[in-house]
């Protein structure tokens, strides 16, 4: 997954490149900062950061001597579940594996709690995310899903939980091959134990577990550059609530500019200007379930979703998810469009500015065919803003870089990579080919 917070000097949409001040320490900060959070998400953590892990690993390698070449596919031998290690891969013995349901309430909380004081921090201990237990519920319940690919590690004896990794079924075509595959996310360590090289272990159980149900791929995403992305995105910042922002220290004004002047940059219309959008309601899954997979089509690398899965994905859950479709005014029931963003707020760790959260919304899955993408997407920072979030964050993927500097837009310092495990890619993909969102 990958850090979706940066932050980032605002204002500067106005001043030529020869106007900006050079990098100073404060940005230089940000940049590791982001690099950072980006090192500790998804499959990545200090300790799988060697390669040398992933080059025993089925997926591209950097190193040409290491690299299978061959047709695009499977890059391990055809094997059978029967193949299939039975038994757990063993542990230090002071720990022991589990398997996390999170409709436990005592389970979910437990998730919810190793995230929140042990996943993605800043360097400055300034900003945290701040993963709600419906949020969870939500990410990793989707049609399908298997209770024993959400893995945790728990302390024998006391039954801590002290690390998580999860996996959840999707189906995704891969230049017109459809795969059935696992998406791999929140892999999270106690922070006291990031030296007992626990990320080996979880990544080589859950990939032992997803191969026990017939499955033999997996996506994933990472800031840094392991053995061997397919693509690589960048994210983009849109300022909602420019003042808050600032009192945070999530982003500072540059000094020829005034916080009136700022806040007068970033206004945005009172309301969406696309006639017809409005909420997406259940009536509408199986129209959107076609218009999304219509679209999606156009990529290189997107998932393919059932009217069971838009429901889970796309209907909106209040604090969480939020989806709008475009209803033709001139055709009463026929759906023209769709945006859509979800919430991924940060605990303000230290209260800078009187203020504990900073209400990040996050794009999703859009489909501009009628309307505009950049009016729709317009229409989106004013139904967030109205849903009172601080900053809206979009990836380069897709179409989102017709939009991007028009709507202002800031550039993030660091870049999001896709990764694909078992499956070969001999090109590498343009983000304007990856209509692939991970939460």
């Amino acid at each position: 997954r990958g850090t979706r917070r940066v932050r980032v000097r605002v204002a500067s949409y106005e001043m030529a490149d020869d106007e900006r001040p050079a990098p100073d320490s404060l940005e230089e900060r940000e940049a590791a900062i982001f690099e950072a959070e980006r090192s500790m998400s998804s499959l990545h953590v200090a300790e799988v950061a060697d390669h040398k892990f992933w080059e025993t690993q089925p997926v591209g390698q950097l190193k040409p001597e290491l690299d299978k070449r061959g047709p695009e596919g499977p890059i391990d031998d055809p094997m059978t579940v029967a193949d299939v290690r039975q038994e757990g891969y063993a542990l230090p013995d002071s720990f022991e594996w589990c398997s996390c349901d999170m409709n436990d309430a005592k389970t979910n909380e437990e998730v919810y709690e190793l995230l929140d004081k042990n996943y993605v921090e800043d360097d400055d201990a300034m900003f945290r995310f701040c993963y709600s237990k419906e949020f969870l519920r939500w990410a990793l319940q989707p049609p399908g899903y298997h209770m024993d690919w959400h893995l945790g590690v728990r302390v024998v004896g006391t039954g801590k939980l002290v690390a998580f990794i999860s996996g959840v079924p999707a189906r995704m075509v891969v230049n017109g091959k459809e795969i059935d595959l696992a998406e791999i996310n929140f892999l999270c360590i106690h922070k006291k134990l990031r030296a007992k090289r626990l990320a080996p272990m979880l990544i080589r159980e859950i990939t032992r577990r997803v191969n026990l149900r017939g499955i033999w791929q997996a996506a994933y995403t990472a800031g840094v550059v392991l053995p061997k992305p397919i693509g690589t995105a960048r994210y983009w910042h849109r300022s909602l609530n420019v003042k808050k922002l600032v009192e945070i220290g999530f982003t500072h004004l540059h000094a020829r500019t005034t916080m009136s002047r700022t806040i007068k940059l970033f206004k945005l219309e009172p309301k969406p200007a696309t006639p017809g959008i409005r909420p997406m309601v259940d009536a509408d899954v199986p129209k959107v379930t076609a218009l999304m997979n219509a679209y999606l089509r156009k990529f290189a690398v997107a998932p393919h979703f059932t009217e069971e899965e838009v429901k889970h994905h796309l209907s909106v859950r209040e604090g969480v998810v939020y989806s709008y479709v475009v209803e033709d005014p001139d055709a009463p029931g026929s759906i023209t469009d769709f945006v859509s963003f979800y919430s991924l707020p940060s605990t303000v760790i230290q209260g800078q500015g009187g203020h504990d959260t900073l209400r990040a919304a996050y794009s999703y899955y859009n489909v501009p065919a009628k309307t505009d993408i950049k009016q729709l997407m317009e229409d989106a920072l004013i139904l967030a803003k109205s849903k009172d979030f601080d900053v809206f964050n979009a990836l380069d993927l897709m179409e989102n870089a017709r939009f991007l500097k028009d709507l202002k837009f800031g550039i993030g310092d660091g870049n999001l990579r896709y990764y694909l495990y078992n499956w070969r890619l001999n090109d590498v993909v343009e983000p304007s080919q990856i209509g692939l969102v991970l939460t």
